[in-house]
């Protein structure tokens, strides 16, 4: 696997400064029907009473009561956060582990892979990967003051206020920001993950103050689950609901709220503490596995760098800034030229001849192997496609998706390779 990947020297190792994290807000909208908002007589969850047909004729606007934030205000609200913000171990340092970092990558170039799921050994590196991401993420354009990140040209992940503006022809603020990384604690309760409704507002005003969640700051950027394999079950319903539709809906007495929800789900863990649920595994766009380093010269190296950076942080950070930088460059000109890459409809049938050979439950491998042989393409400033990109990025993409009995363990990816070998001699 190691032979075929053969991307470090492509992928570079790649700084930037540190990411800073969004401002919280919190959204009131009204009982006025509208999309995505719905009173009725169902509700899910709590002791309460249905609301009655009279309740349902309030006609309030939709309003948003975030705090209100200029623009200068808040560029130096996220100097200070950067400036007070723990120091994050560079990406470039990390040593070894190429199919984990060339997995993070590539989600990062196109976020319509799916996300990636890794498995490994404790204290390989997992979660330090995933955080020094941070500093590579690149900028995207949102809507100045929402909380659900709404992209000012994409009606899909448009949260409902912004588009009804929009449809009124207003004009709204636009602004630039990094990708978002929300970190899913395996404690947190539903609706600290889901967002909560003010039940006694909109009963006794005709108003619901609605409270962002977790998965509203996570939308267009990138949802971390650590150990997501003893994440709770009634969380991981709702991860699924939400991978499923793009959309997260909270109900609560009959009041209903929904807003967009799409993100990159990265999940880490360790395969002795259990194995994740089929439905959530298919969830996953690409399934990287580490494992420990043998090599003795490589781990002294491993244990020496980490001593720096714990000694010095800030110096250690500066020591990388030039790979880093190289690195968020690539990233940066992979992601502007992905649209103009191509793959040859022979190299396509191929790949859905691998899949349906190796029984492949639905098509979500064949488009995930597609999208990533693109996107490594991309990165290593190409503009078609190569069997050889698709030999590195297929393991990772169908492994995890050929495991038929739940006390199977997931393949090694050599079947795979095996059977690309096969279809593409």
């Amino acid at each position: 696997m190691a032979g075929l990947l053969g991307t470090s020297s492509t992928v570079g190792i790649f700084a930037s400064k540190p990411f800073s994290s969004h401002y919280s807000k919190s959204s009131s909208f009204s009982l006025s029907p509208s999309p995505g908002i719905s009173i009725g007589k169902k509700f899910c969850g709590g002791i309460g009473v249905p609301i009655k047909k009279e309740r349902s004729q309030f006609h309030v606007l939709v309003s948003n009561v975030a705090t209100e934030i200029n623009p200068a205000q808040e560029q130096a609200q996220k100097l200070a956060s950067k400036e007070s913000q723990r120091p994050v171990y560079p990406f470039a340092a990390i040593v070894g582990q190429d199919e984990m970092k060339l997995c993070l990558l590539l989600n990062v170039i196109d976020p319509k892979i799916g996300g990636v799921m890794i498995m490994g050994d404790r204290g390989t590196g997992k979660s330090t990967a995933v955080r020094s991401l941070v500093d590579l993420l690149p900028e995207i354009k949102v809507v100045a003051g929402d909380a659900f990140n709404s992209d000012p040209d994409d009606p899909e992940v448009q949260a409902t206020e912004v588009r009804e503006k929009l449809m009124k022809g207003e004009e709204l603020p636009v602004m630039s920001t990094k990708i978002t990384m929300v970190d899913l604690p395996l404690g947190a309760t539903e609706d600290r993950v889901c967002g909560t409704i003010d039940i006694e507002k909109a009963l006794t005003e005709g108003v619901k103050a609605f409270e962002p969640g977790l998965l509203a700051k996570a939308n267009r950027g990138i949802l971390y689950v650590d150990e997501v394999n003893l994440l709770d079950d009634h969380l991981v319903d709702v991860l699924l609901d939400s991978a499923a539709s793009g959309w997260n809906t909270v109900e609560r007495e009959g009041i209903s709220i929904s807003h967009p929800a799409r993100f990159i789900l990265i999940g880490s863990g360790n395969p002795e503490e259990g194995e994740l649920r089929p439905q959530l595994l298919d969830r996953f766009g690409m399934h990287a596995q580490v494992g420990t380093v043998k090599d003795a010269e490589l781990r002294v190296k491993i244990v020496e760098e980490r001593a720096r950076f714990d000694r010095n942080p800030k110096e250690f950070r500066e020591s990388y800034s030039s790979e880093q930088e190289k690195l968020q460059q690539q990233i940066y000109s992979a992601r502007s030229s992905l649209s103009s890459v191509t793959i040859d409809h022979d190299l396509r049938v191929k790949i859905s001849k691998v899949c349906a050979e190796l029984n492949v439950d639905g098509l979500r491998g064949d488009i995930v192997t597609n999208r990533a042989a693109r996107a490594l393409a991309a990165l290593k400033g190409r503009d078609n496609v190569t069997a050889e990109d698709i030999a590195t990025v297929i393991p990772n993409c169908l492994r995890h998706r050929l495991r038929k009995d739940p006390l199977e363990s997931i393949d090694s990816g050599l079947l795979v390779i095996e059977k690309f070998y096969e279809v593409f001699a």
